[in-house]
C-alpha cells in the first residue's frame, strides 16, 4: 500500500477533479504489475496496473492481490468501471487503503466486488490514503474546496513595505518551490490590491506542471485590462458585484453586496467544481479566511535576513497547528494545519 501512495503522488496536479489513486499487484510477493491515474478523463490506476504486467505473468493474476489506495470505482464516468475490470480479471483478493467518498462510488464497488465473489480487505494505511486524497475528500465531503493561504513576510513579520510597495522577500529557491506548490493545486486567488500592485501572473513559470485557474477579486470592476492576469493564457474568474459575463478563457463571476465575501467565493468555487485554492494574498484577504476559519493548511515563509521598516504587517493565524519545518538558505518555511481539518 506504501507502494501505491508513492505511485499516486506522481499524478499530483494532473488528475483533478479525479483523485491521486496508486495500484499495484502482487502475486507471491513479487510485483507484477503496478500504476497509477496519470491524468484526468485517462485510464485510472488499476487499468495502468493491468497493462503494466509482462506476458509471462498474466497467468498468475488469478491468483494475486491486488492492492489500490482508493476504493475501485463502480460507474461509468470518463471511463469504465474499475470493478468490472478486476472481475473481468479474476483477481481473487483486493486490498483497499480507503472508501472513496464521491456519491457515485462510496462503498459500491467494494460492494461490487464482494459480491463476484472477490476478498476485499479495507482500511490499510487509511490514514495516508485519505490525507494523500485530502483536497478530493474535502471537496466531497465539507461541500467546498480544500484552501492553502501562502504568503512570505520577512524576519519582523513585514509583507510590503512602508507604502504597500512590493518587496521581494522570499529567495529563487523558495520561488521555484511557490511555483510547484501552484501546478497543484486546481486555483490560485488574490485580491484587487495584489492584482494592481504586483500584477502577477499566477502561472507556473519556475517549476514543470499545468497552470491553475486564476482567481482574481474585483468586487467594482476597476482593475486595468493590461494587467497580466487578462491576457487570455490561462482560464480566469474575476470575482465582482457587476457583472456576469464569459468570453474564452475570461469569466465574470458576480456576488452579492450584501453577502459576506469569502462564504460566496468558497460556494462558488465548489459550484465551479474547484477543487482547492492557493490563496496568494494580499494580506486583508489572507486574513479574512482565517477569520471567517475556511483554510486547511498555511504556509509562512520567512527571510530571516530581511528586515522592513515600517511596512505592511503579514497575517496572524489562529487555530493553528505547526505541521512541519524547512529551511531554504535564508528562508525558513513553516506549515501549519487547521486542526478543525
Amino acid at each position: 500500500m506504501q507502494r501505491c501512495l508513492e505511485l499516486a503522488r506522481l499524478g499530483a496536479g494532473y488528475t483533478a477533479p479525479n483523485p491521486m489513486v496508486g495500484a499495484v499487484l502482487v502475486h507471491e510477493g513479487r510485483i507484477i504489475g503496478e500504476g497509477y491515474h496519470q491524468l484526468y478523463g485517462k485510464a485510472h490506476a488499476e487499468v495502468n496496473c493491468l497493462a503494466a504486467i509482462k506476458e509471462e505473468d498474466i497467468p498468475l493474476m488469478q491468483s494475486a492481490t491486488m492492492y489500490v489506495s482508493l476504493e475501485p470505482c463502480a460507474h461509468f464516468g470518463k471511463t469504465p468501471p474499475c470493478a468490472d475490470l478486476i472481475i473481468a480479471k479474476k483477481i481473487p483478493r483486493v486490498v483497499v487503503g480507503c472508501r472513496d467518498p464521491f456519491p457515485e462510488v462510496d462503498g459500491k464497488g467494494i460492494e461490487k466486488l464482494r459480491a463476484a465473489g472477490v476478498e476485499v480487505e479495507v482500511g490499510v494505511l487509511e490514514k495516508e490514503c485519505i490525507a494523500l486524497n485530502r483536497r478530493f475528500f474535502t471537496f466531497h465531503t465539507r461541500r467546498r474546496p480544500y484552501i492553502v493561504l501562502k504568503w512570505a513576510q520577512s524576519a519582523n513579520g513585514k509583507i510590503a513595505g512602508g507604502d504597500g510597495d512590493r518587496v521581494l522577500i522570499s529567495n529563487e529557491y523558495s520561488n521555484r518551490l511557490v511555483h510547484k506548490w501552484r501546478s497543484e493545486e486546481a486555483a490560485i486567488l488574490v485580491g484587487t490590491n495584489t492584482a494592481l500592485s504586483d500584477d502577477p501572473a499566477l502561472t507556473v513559470r519556475l517549476w514543470t506542471g499545468p497552470d491553475p485557474v486564476r482567481l482574481v477579486i474585483d468586487k467594482e470592476l476597476r482593475l486595468p485590462e493590461s494587467l497580466r492576469v487578462f491576457d487570455g493564457r490561462v482560464r480566469t474568474i474575476v470575482f465582482n458585484t457587476v457583472r456576469e459575463e464569459s468570453a474564452g478563457n475570461l469569466v465574470y463571476y458576480r456576488l452579492s453586496k450584501e453577502e459576506s465575501l469569502i462564504p460566496q467565493i468558497v460556494n462558488a468555487l465548489y459550484e465551479l467544481k474547484i477543487q482547492s485554492v492557493l490563496v496568494e494574498g494580499g494580506a486583508q484577504l489572507l486574513q479574512s479566511f482565517i477569520e471567517e476559519g475556511y483554510w486547511d493548511e498555511a504556509r509562512v515563509i520567512t527571510n530571516n535576513e530581511l528586515e522592513i521598516s515600517g511596512g505592511l504587517a503579514g497575517p496572524v493565524l489562529k487555530n493553528a497547528r505547526p505541521h512541519a519545518v524547512e529551511t531554504l538558505l535564508s528562508d525558513t518555511i513553516r506549515y501549519y494545519d487547521h486542526p478543525l481539518y
